[in-house]
Order: C-alpha cells, then structure tokens, then sequence
C-alpha cells in the first residue's frame, strides 16, 4: 500500500475534511481531519479510523498506523 491508498481507505468510512499519510511502506503515520470525531474522545475517534483499515491489517498489507485524529477546530487550532 502506498499513502494515497490509505487515504482512500480512511476516506471511504466516513467523511474527512484533511488527511494526511506518510511512511516507509511498512509503518504509517496520519493526520485525520473529520467533523465525525466531534464529540468523540480519542479512543473512540481511533476505532473509528480503525474500522476502516481493518481488512488490510488483517492481511498485513498495512503493517502499522498511528495517528492523530483532529476536529475541524482542533486543526484550525493548530494550523494558527
């Protein structure tokens, strides 16, 4: 898998704003951006990403992801 699979792979769970990926081709790192963690803490907000890169995990075709999982305000925070 390459980054823009991946991002296409979270894209597809749910709607996100942002999403960044970058990696070695083994581990990967992502900023996701979604109004869908509002209100969500960030457990929840991982099995939410989590979801929808099951199925490859599964097969080892994505090794490993660590991530940071973003509000749109939470972003907009930052970005200042």
């Amino acid at each position: 898998m390459n980054a823009e699979d991946i991002k296409a792979l979270i894209a597809t769970g749910f709607a996100c704003e942002h999403i960044e990926v970058e990696g070695d081709g083994r581990h990967w790192f992502a900023v996701i951006v979604s109004s869908a963690f509002e209100g969500k803490n960030r457990v929840q907000r991982q099995r939410m990403v989590n979801a929808t890169v099951q199925a490859k995990m599964a097969t080892d075709e994505l090794h490993a992801l660590s991530m940071k999982t973003l509000t749109p305000a939470e972003w907009a925070e930052r970005q200042a």
